[in-house]
C-alpha cells in the first residue's frame, strides 16, 4: 500500500477535514472515529506521512505507542470498560482502508459485541460528549 498524501487522515492532520480530537502534540494526533465500533472509539495516528507501521521511524512509533499506552487507560476509564482493544492493519489484505498508519482502541464491555465498522456514523455532538468524558481522564 503506497502512501497517498489526499488520503483522509493527511486531510485531518492538515486541517482540511474535521475530526473530533482527544489529544495532540507535535508528533502524534487522536481523534474519535466517526464510524465507532463502540462508545469510545479511538484512532491514534502519527503526524509523520506513512501508509504502515514498517514505513514510520522508530521515533514516531515510540511516540505513537506512548499515546496509545496513555489514552488506552484514559479510555477504559472513561467508559467504564473491562479493558480495550489495541488494533493496527498494514496493507488491505490486512484490513487496512486508509493509507495512513493508525491505531484503534476500542473500549470493550464483557458480553457485548462490537458494531461493524463503517455501519453507522455517530452524532457529533455524542462524540464530542465522550471525547470530553476521555480528556478528564487524560487530565487526572
Amino acid at each position: 500500500m503506497s502512501y497517498d498524501s489526499n488520503n483522509i487522515f493527511a486531510k485531518i492532520l492538515r486541517g482540511e477535514a474535521p475530526c473530533v480530537p482527544v489529544y495532540e502534540d507535535a508528533t502524534t494526533l487522536a481523534f474519535m472515529d466517526l464510524m465507532p465500533q463502540a462508545e469510545g472509539h479511538v484512532l491514534v495516528l502519527p503526524r509523520e506521512a506513512a501508509a504502515t507501521l514498517p514505513e514510520l521511524s522508530d521515533a514516531a512509533a515510540r511516540d505513537c505507542i506512548a499515546v496509545v499506552t496513555r489514552l488506552a487507560t484514559a479510555i477504559q476509564a472513561a467508559t467504564q470498560a473491562d479493558g480495550v482493544f489495541v488494533g493496527q492493519f498494514n496493507g488491505a489484505a490486512a484490513g487496512q482502508t486508509v493509507p495512513h498508519v493508525h491505531f484503534h482502541i476500542v473500549p470493550r464491555h464483557a458480553g457485548r459485541g462490537l458494531r461493524e465498522h463503517g455501519a453507522v456514523r455517530a452524532e457529533t455532538a455524542d462524540l464530542q460528549a465522550v471525547a470530553q468524558r476521555i480528556k478528564a481522564r487524560l487530565a487526572v
